[in-house]
């Protein structure tokens, strides 16, 4: 007799909208990272505060995704903050190459040497 075991996965979604602004306080919340794991981020210029008002930050809603993306990072490698830095930075990098190369693309019909 033969057992089979099925995974289940699970996947969360947050809805983001580019015009609205979110409190330090709800990237804490949604993130899971610590008060002063986002203060690290904004340190090393990773997030951007909307409001640069210290005492009172406030974010794009973008930057929930980042925070998202640091905290798995964080995770996953076990990162100190200069290496989560400096990895987010290369994910950056790397997504803004990806959608120069589909800019050039567009312009030349697609075609691939």
């Amino acid at each position: 007799m033969t057992l089979s075991t099925t995974t289940l996965s699970l996947t969360e979604s947050v809805w983001l909208n580019d015009s609205d602004i979110c409190s330090l306080a709800h990237i804490v919340e949604v993130s899971g990272l610590a008060e002063q794991d986002i203060m690290d981020l904004v340190e090393t210029g990773i997030l951007e505060p909307a409001k640069a008002d210290p005492g009172n930050y406030f974010f794009r809603t973008d930057c929930v995704a980042i925070a998202r993306t640091a905290r798995r990072l964080r995770d996953d490698f076990e990162l100190n903050p200069n290496g989560l830095a400096l990895a987010l930075n290369l994910l950056q990098r790397v997504s803004q190459l990806e959608q120069e190369l589909a800019s050039l693309r567009a312009m030349t019909g697609g075609r691939r040497k």
